[in-house]
């Protein structure tokens, strides 16, 4: 080749380079705005995350909570029923008992069956064995909801996580291949925590 088509060769590469490289920066910058919207659904991905796992372990802790006192107020209400029967036994069977103690007797009995009821629903306090299951299985439901959204944002975070890596590599090889693999993935993401927050599609939980 002569010395000079080598120049034009030369000249002619430099303002092919010249005329790419404000493409290139255009296609870096938007990208650059590309994975800084990423990051911040990636944040909101791990806020969704966070709260959720918060909901859930609240949630089991009241649960099991309720359920340890709704287990004191069966035992309970179980000793008031044996002592009714006992003491209804004995005043069956003592016939030598003076009136006021068949009255006090009486008025015990009544006093214990009164507590059984009360235990076994109590509307005013809420605190009746009815009232306690109905909260309990609240309590349960929240606990479950929870679980079941903590998959979709870990999944999602994920997932946007590895599209900001590949969006941040396709800014330095200016590749809009590995920016469509980041987009790709960066829409997984994002419907994996919209689906954690709303739970459309349920997810098979860990």
């Amino acid at each position: 080749m002569e010395t000079h088509e080598i120049a034009e060769r030369i000249h002619e590469d430099t303002e092919e380079h010249a005329a790419a490289a404000p493409g290139h920066d255009w296609f870096r910058r938007i990208t650059a705005i590309y994975v800084g919207v990423i990051a911040m659904l990636l944040a909101i991905a791990t806020l969704g995350g966070a709260e959720a796992t918060k909901e859930m372990l609240n949630a089991n802790i009241h649960a099991s909570d309720t359920y340890a006192f709704y287990q004191a107020k069966n035992i309970r209400q179980t000793l008031y029923q044996t002592s009714t029967a006992q003491l209804e036994l004995l005043a069956a069977g003592a016939t030598a008992l003076s009136d006021g103690d068949k009255a006090k007797t009486a008025a015990l009995i009544k006093r214990y069956r009164d507590t059984v009821e009360r235990y076994e629903s109590e509307p005013a306090t809420g605190d009746g064995k009815k009232e306690l299951m109905a909260k309990a299985k609240e309590w349960e439901h929240k606990r479950d909801h929870a679980s079941a959204q903590i998959p979709n944002f870990e999944y999602g975070e994920a997932l946007l996580q590895i599209a900001i890596v590949l969006g941040s590599v396709a800014i330095v090889a200016a590749s809009p291949l590995l920016l469509g693999v980041s987009g790709l993935l960066s829409i997984g993401g994002i419907l994996l925590t919209l689906n954690g927050y709303l739970l459309l599609v349920p997810l098979a939980s860990h």
